[in-house]
């Protein structure tokens, strides 16, 4: 087999890697009822296993793309697999919440945070000419889109048709495709079992990311506890900082090096970054969790309703190529913002004129639309500015902070609708919706400071 077409073979369970890890992070939404009766919890303990799920890979990330250069790309992406296939299986026969927390938060968490840095590593290493990785970019990136928009659909049918445990079986189906599809990927590099890995980096980063992301959903309980948390977190990952800069001063390898912050643009994609995810995830457990505790909807019908969203996507998606060789990374990324930033507006808009499901269309469809435009240009801009040496760091941080960008949006939106859903539900979810909205305007903002020269046209620079 020829290199490109082994590349080409490869980006199939690389894409589906990332389909299937965006649609676990999304797909309970649609089961909050279902799950909070089976498992005798109430929304508050779905919302924290989602968050918990969420959180792990971001506390992770950063390791686990630190690891491929240890132990190899391809070894951790199996090793990923199996980890995660094994807490699918475990969340599908959980008999609490507790067990739901080990099989999916835990287990596929951890297992999310080993395989998808090798997919953006090696899909760099793969597709080395600007037009070759620029697709493959955008398939990945459109896929981790359409697992998150479509997560809601399929989980809503499989939910409604069987039970919301088939759709962890459903995952771990997907997993052992994975595994028979990538048999034959080859790690383009070979690994380094002598390079060394910062343990202690490793620990206080998760930490504390930990207490951060902890101290938000606490708002909800006690206001001295979550500032706390907050407070700890915030002390947590001054001493990482201050831990990465000591080796660095040593001449030893930090677990993150500094030099990763000192590029503008990769710093204002990687705002962006989090922002979009923080929208996306925290706009789906908002609406969804509304729609069945107050509109009484099931999964099915929740997940119908999020169809909008995946068609928007879709179209963004298909048309994101041609659109990137029209318009620069950056005005893609703004464009992106703009069109999300007015479908949270439409939403908020048509809450009170129509029929509920009529009324979420258009916000939903808008939302799907400016996600999908700015995904691939973020990806884009953050792992282009860098050479190939820091890949295994640069992959783990943007994946990182897009998946702190997702816990933090189901913990922030997720902590305001909670708090008021009892008591008034219209009040409380127009103030999450809000406060998407202005996380959104900030990565508007990031966007619009991206330097033009270095956030250029279409594609990524060979590395």
């Amino acid at each position: 087999m020829q290199p490109a077409d082994a590349a080409r073979a490869a980006l199939i369970p690389l894409a589906l890697a990332q389909f299937i890890c965006s649609f676990a992070g999304s797909n309970m939404n649609v089961m909050i009822t279902d799950m909070s009766q089976d498992l005798n919890t109430t929304v508050h303990g779905i919302q924290v296993a989602i968050t918990v799920f969420l959180l792990v890979m971001a506390a992770l990330m950063i390791p686990g793309g630190k690891l491929t250069d240890k132990y190899g790309r391809k070894r951790c992406f199996n090793i990923g697999l199996v980890v995660y296939g094994v807490g699918a299986l475990l969340s599908a026969f959980a008999p609490g919440l507790g067990v739901l927390i080990l099989g999916n938060s835990i287990l596929e968490g951890v297992g999310t945070a080993l395989l998808i840095p090798p997919v953006y590593i090696l899909a760099t290493l793969m597709f080395t000419g600007v037009t070759a990785r620029a697709k493959a970019f955008g398939t990945i990136s459109a896929m981790a889109g359409l697992g998150a928009a479509a997560g809601p659909l399929i989980g809503g049918l499989i939910t409604t048709a069987l039970t919301w445990r088939a759709s962890f079986i459903f995952q771990a189906l997907v997993i052992a495709a994975i595994v028979v599809l990538g048999r034959r990927m080859e790690d383009p590099k070979p690994a380094d079992p002598a390079r060394p890995f910062d343990v202690r980096g490793a620990v206080l980063s998760a930490v504390g990311l930990i207490l951060l992301v902890l101290g938000i959903m606490a708002a909800s309980v006690n206001l001295w506890l979550m500032i706390g948390l907050i407070a700890g977190g915030g002390a947590v990952l001054a001493a990482f900082f201050w831990s990465v800069r000591r080796k660095e001063r040593l001449g030893q390898e930090p677990l993150l090096s500094t030099a990763l912050f000192r590029n503008q643009t990769s710093n204002l994609g990687l705002i962006t970054q989090n922002a979009q995810w923080l929208m996306l995830m925290g706009i789906a457990f908002v609406v969804s969790a509304y729609l069945q505790v107050v509109g009484g909807y099931n999964a099915i019908e929740t997940g119908v309703i999020f169809t909008a969203a995946t068609i928007g996507l879709l179209v963004a998606s298909v048309r994101a190529e041609r659109l990137a060789t029209r318009f620069s990374q950056r005005g893609l990324i703004v464009a992106g913002f703009i069109v999300t930033i007015a479908g949270v507006g439409v939403l908020l808009g048509m809450a009170y004129g129509l029929s509920r499901i009529i009324a979420t269309w258009p916000g939903l469809f808008l939302i799907g639309a400016g996600v999908g435009l700015m995904l691939t240009p973020s990806v884009n801009v953050v792992q282009s500015a860098f050479g190939e040496a820091q890949q295994g760091e640069i992959s783990g941080l943007s994946r990182s902070v897009s998946n702190l960008g997702s816990s933090l949006g189901t913990a922030i939106a997720g902590t305001i609708l909670v708090t008021g859903i009892g008591t008034s539900p219209g009040a409380s979810y127009a103030f999450a919706m809000i406060a998407l909205a202005a996380i959104g305007l900030i990565g508007m903002t990031a966007a619009v400071l991206m330097p033009r020269t270095q956030a250029a046209r279409a594609a990524p620079q060979p590395v």
